[in-house]
């Protein structure tokens, strides 16, 4: 699959993934396409390529009235900053994301501020989100339901990745929309690669996070990077190991360096020369994004010891 273009999900009936293109890198950038009673997007990508996704809508046969829900997983522009854009084009879609997202999609200044600061030049792959109407957005919570009409999502709370992450489950075909509580999915490696960006990532969370995905044991999981792969018990234990090694390996770098900016250096440059699916600069700019959100992490570890 290719920017731009959609494939149904294997076993999953009425669902599309969509690839946004993001980054200049194929498959990257997830968005589904629930073709139930009540339709529904779930993500949106950051909206710089939705034209791509209006088309995609529209040959799945969605037309600017019918789309009923519209589903960030939280609010992270690259999961959450077309919102705006697609509320604008279709009318009668409501938009749902967990309660903590709900001010950064109304008012997104502060939130363009924060990720201009935190992926500096790679925002040229992003657009300036639209900001969506108060009366068109509401939060959610554990336990919450989105009705589908023919079926239904069940929300959980994921706070490991970001405080305003949930994961939805459709119990019905057995799929988790994980997002980015279970790491990202590289088919090109076969491995879990951790996310795990500043400022309020929290490890024992994400770990609580892969255990309710392990909990609800669905078929298959869709990741919001690289789409959705199939689910086997022990992939629990595969992204519990990644998020645990990748955060002990930062520790351990800080402890002989000695100096944040050079433990950054030194990962941005392992990033460039061994990780090859997706571009070089792509790769540097994440590393250094999750590095530091590790070191955050780190540093509210030890100023919290013992409370």
């Amino acid at each position: 699959m290719h920017a731009g273009e959609f494939e149904a999900v294997r076993g999953v009936p009425d669902l599309y993934v969509h690839d946004t293109g993001m980054f200049d890198t194929d498959e990257y950038g997830a968005v589904y396409v629930y073709d139930a009673e009540r339709p529904i997007v779930i993500d949106t990508g950051t909206g710089a390529n939705r034209e791509a996704l209006f088309e995609t809508l529209d040959e799945i046969g969605i037309g600017r009235e019918e789309l009923a829900w519209i589903l960030p997983t939280h609010a992270h522009l690259d999961h959450a900053g077309g919102a705006g854009h697609l509320a604008e084009r279709y009318p009668n879609a409501e938009v749902r994301v967990p309660e903590k997202g709900v001010r950064h999609l109304v008012d997104p200044g502060a939130l363009v501020a924060g990720t201009k600061s935190a992926v500096q030049d790679q925002w040229e792959h992003y657009d300036e989100p639209a900001p969506v109407p108060e009366d068109r957005i509401a939060g959610l919570a554990e336990d919450d339901r989105i009705d589908l009409g023919d079926r239904e999502l069940v929300v959980h709370e994921a706070p490991g990745h970001a405080p305003h992450h949930a994961i939805y489950h459709d119990p019905d075909a057995d799929v988790v929309f994980a997002a980015d509580a279970a790491g990202i999915y590289v088919p090109a490696v076969d491995g879990i690669e951790p996310t795990t960006p500043p400022p309020q990532f929290d490890l024992d969370q994400c770990l609580a996070d892969v255990r309710t995905i392990e909990g609800l044991d669905p078929d298959r999981v869709c990741f919001g990077h690289f789409g959705p792969r199939a689910y086997e018990p022990e992939l629990a234990g595969e992204i519990k190991r990644a998020y645990v090694e990748w955060v002990e390996a930062i520790r351990e770098k800080r402890e002989e360096l000695g100096d944040d900016d050079a433990v950054v250096e030194h990962f941005e440059a392992a990033a460039k020369r061994d990780v090859d699916f997706w571009n070089p600069e792509r790769a540097r700019a994440n590393a250094s994004l999750n590095v530091r959100g590790v070191l955050a992490y780190l540093d509210y570890v030890a100023e919290n010891d013992g409370e």
